[in-house]
């Protein structure tokens, strides 16, 4: 394992505003966090927050200016840096005495670390010169968490004038976020998910602190969110052809993760992180060797030797086995543990109802949905306020959202100018046009439930963090939208963040009483589901090309559930005592997906 870092974990970004100064809370800790850059406007009230709470001028800079989303999101990174460099120094400053936040730093750490082991030494020493040089020596290796951001890559709308003319494109979305941050003062990496955007990928090499300089030091790193190894491989490529070193895979389970849901073809987690750790240097090396041909073609440095490369993974870990696991089997660097901190109002901005929602959330609340306007599954939990908002709109036959901030406006169905499916404005339309379509009725009601069910993630994926501050919400309404994966269900209060990071270490455990599958049982019983529903919603008949993707789906699925249970079978009792019932679950989920073979001859 290839770690500098304090920890083995990494809080991932959840939502646009949960995480939206997560840094700021827990960086000063050695906590690594990453914060949504996609909504400007957002970002722009939490500047204002934090510049009144710490007494820092504050000016705003308006929407109608040209470069405005660069350059909010460029002012807010540097002033969590100030932040958080502020914090940290007061923090040194303290003594090694219970109670304090430098005592803190240290006792949240892994017990498996070097520098516990330091701590530890410090505590038993008697000698008070020795003591006292113990003490220099651990606030010498201290060091922050980075303030690590994130932009979907495929989330980059055309802006336009005041006068309606479009901008040039490096004032879309995508591309005025990865400006912001490349200008901004922070030395950290920048997490590019939702896939490859050339145009976006492209764009990287126009800043100085994305390439290394005369010494081979790199300032800001990219990580690509990935769910498999050959998508890896095309990115990093990509990126290595534009002399960008790609300096960690971040892997994400397709499905059992917050937020929105990019399903694989049936591939699992599991065998996806074995893949990586088995071809890691081929995946390496062939990255390296486009990236110094396109060195060479710059006339730039070409290293002798690779960069580092990380690899990380997340999606559905619950407890510290699981936690070893990734890191000891697959040989990850770091583990993302997003949901649960979702209820850790020390690490990130959540209004009360919103967790009082989750502690009483069970298994059957939470559901992958088709709320959003991506068109992508999104994970969700029932009972939340945006989709009581909505349903009121509805009752008032004034469908939609207002669609006060346009970040997914995709659609020109009906319109020149790009709309979001989830806009009032669409809405009216396209159930305009479906009355007049002569659809068979069943095909109609179906077709209208689907338009109904977008809801308005743009806005109310921040509200908690507003209300949570006590900030107004008029232009973006009352209601939140959450996005927890699945594994809120086994965590049924609020925790502090030492609570949450000695259940990440095996210190304690604060999972409730409730049955949790293993994380990868419950990433196959999701596929399972999600393959069920594509075979029952696919056209009927089926053509031969979907009949052949069903099957590649299947066949995927039974090549994981082989490697489970070969993987289950060779785990010592030492490590999972409960193996023999893995192996059990296992097969269970096997002749559930055997009976599917049925749906798809009916169909």
């Amino acid at each position: 394992m290839n770690n500098t870092n304090p920890h083995t974990f990494h809080i991932p970004v959840m939502g646009l505003g949960y995480t939206i100064d997560s840094p700021i809370k827990v960086s000063h800790f050695g906590i690594a966090s990453v914060l949504s850059i996609g909504d400007d406007i957002l970002i722009e009230k939490i500047r204002k927050h934090y510049c009144q709470l710490y007494n820092f001028d504050y000016h705003e800079i308006k929407g109608d200016e040209e470069n405005h989303r660069a350059d909010r999101i460029t002012s807010f990174l540097n002033l969590s840096k100030e932040i958080i460099e502020t914090k940290f120094t007061e923090l040194k400053k303290e003594v090694f005495e219970a109670g304090t936040d430098l005592t803190k730093y240290f006792e949240i750490l892994s017990p498996d670390s070097v520098l516990f082991a330091l701590y530890k030494a410090m505590k038993t020493e008697t000698n008070k010169d020795k003591k006292e040089k113990f003490q220099q020596e651990l606030k010498a290796q201290m060091i922050c968490g980075n303030i690590d951001v994130n932009i979907m890559s495929k989330v980059d709308n055309p802006t336009f004038a005041k006068n309606k003319t479009q901008l040039p494109i490096e004032y879309n979305d995508a591309m005025a976020a990865l400006r912001g941050y490349a200008l901004s003062d922070v030395n950290s990496s920048i997490v590019i998910s939702a896939g490859l955007n050339p145009r976006l990928f492209a764009y990287f090499e126009s800043f100085p602190d994305f390439l290394p300089d005369k010494n081979g030091e790199i300032k800001k790193k990219v990580i690509l969110k990935v769910s498999d190894y050959r998508s890896a491989l095309i990115q990093g490529k990509f990126l290595a052809k534009k002399g960008v070193w790609t300096s960690e895979f971040r892997i994400e389970s397709g499905l059992n993760c917050g937020g929105h849901a990019f399903a694989t073809q049936g591939d699992l987690l599991g065998p996806i992180l074995d893949k990586f750790n088995e071809d890691r240097e081929e995946l390496i090396q062939e990255i390296f060797s486009t990236y110094k041909e396109a060195m060479k073609e710059r006339n730039k440095f070409v290293p002798e030797s690779p960069y580092s490369m990380k690899f990380s993974a997340q999606g559905g870990v619950g407890n510290f086995e699981e936690h070893q696991m990734l890191l000891n089997s697959f040989n990850i660097d770091s583990v993302g543990w997003g949901t649960p901190f979702l209820l850790v109002p020390e690490a990130v901005s959540i209004d009360s109802s919103t967790i009082n929602l989750l502690e009483r959330c069970n298994e059957e609340d939470l559901y992958t949905s088709s709320i959003s306007p991506l068109g992508v599954p999104f994970n969700t939990v029932r009972g939340t306020t945006i989709e009581k908002s909505m349903q009121q709109l509805f009752e008032k036959n004034r469908p939609g959202s207002s669609c006060p901030k346009k970040f997914l406006s995709f659609n020109t169905e009906f319109t020149e100018k790009p709309i979001c499916v989830a806009s009032r404005q669409y809405v009216h339309l396209k159930i305009q046009s479906l009355d007049t379509s002569n659809l068979p009725e069943k095909e109609l009601e179906r077709q209208k439930k689907e338009v109904l069910e977008k809801t308005c993630l743009c806005s109310s994926l921040g509200t908690s963090a507003l209300i949570d501050k006590n900030i107004e919400t008029r232009a973006e309404g009352e209601g939140i939208a959450v996005c927890p994966g699945p594994n809120i269900a086994y965590f049924s209060r609020t925790f502090s963040l030492k609570e949450m990071v000695d259940h990440i270490y095996g210190k304690i455990n604060i999972l409730n009483t409730k049955k949790r599958p293993h994380m990868f049982l419950k990433e196959l019983n999701m596929y399972i589901e999600h393959f069920k529903k594509e075979v029952s919603t696919n056209f009927d008949p089926l053509n031969k090309k979907q009949l052949n993707k069903l099957k590649e789906f299947k066949s995927n699925l039974e090549e994981g559930i082989t490697y489970y249970r070969s993987l289950f079978s060779t785990w010592k009792a030492s490590a999972f005592e409960n193996s023999k019932d893995l192996l059990e679950e296992l097969h269970t989920q096997s002749l559930l997906l055997k009976a599917i073979d049925i749906e798809i001859a009916i169909a």
